[in-house]
């Protein structure tokens, strides 16, 4: 009986295994690249606002603490989105007629809250908790990035879980001391990490990879 595969067909069939092997792993390897990049994550993406507050300005410009506006950063989970109160503190008394701050006159005089778009926004199965991290020395900057530098805001980092745990695994390379933890313009020693293991010892800072840290 005659073959009916000729001999070069084992070549074929080795060769398209391995472009199926290729083209596989090029798959996989463009979705990962695609799930970690800006398109996925929305890093540096500007989101469309009640009001286009610059943090450069108040922020940078007039170097107004994050702690006055995100009052409870220090003590909930929650940083806190400032009421409009806490605008019209001072612009009661500066730029009382610019139509640009209509809206948050607006707000203030009909009792009626801006509604502002979050911009960090995990996801709703992981739980973050500002005052806990606050607490332990992790820069305001270090997750937001230099907001006295963004005239509008956006999400700098990636948010993604291999992110958190690149510091949760060696939470000396970012810790600083408490009272600098707002300062934007911080600048980490040459020593940073003999100084960040002294805090991680004087904070009691664990290193937590567990699921349940995160994902309650």
């Amino acid at each position: 009986m005659s073959q009916i595969f000729p001999p070069s067909a084992n070549s074929y069939a080795r060769g398209s295994i391995v472009a199926l092997l290729i083209v596989v792993g090029g798959l996989f390897f463009t979705l990962d690249r695609l799930s970690r990049s800006p398109f996925a994550t929305h890093q540096n993406e500007v989101r469309e606002q009640p009001l286009q507050f610059s943090h450069q300005h108040h922020a940078g410009g007039l170097g107004i603490d994050c702690r006055y506006c995100h009052a409870t950063v220090e003590k909930t989970a929650s940083a806190g989105i400032p009421p409009t109160k806490t605008c019209m503190n001072c612009h009661s008394q500066i730029w009382i007629g610019s139509p640009y701050l209509e809206p948050v006159r607006a707000s203030f005089r009909d009792d009626k809250p801006l509604h502002w778009l979050r911009v960090h926004d995990l996801p709703d199965f992981v739980y973050f908790n500002h005052s806990v991290h606050v607490k332990k020395g992790v820069g305001c900057a270090t997750c937001h990035g230099r907001v006295d530098r963004m005239p509008l805001m956006r999400q700098e980092a990636p948010l993604q879980m291999g992110w958190c745990l690149d510091c949760h695994k060696s939470p000396a390379k970012y810790v600083r001391p408490r009272e600098l933890v707002t300062q934007m313009d911080y600048v980490p020693p040459s020593n940073q990490m003999e100084l960040g293991e002294r805090l991680v010892k004087a904070y009691q800072i664990q290193s937590l990879t567990s699921c349940s840290t995160c994902h309650r």
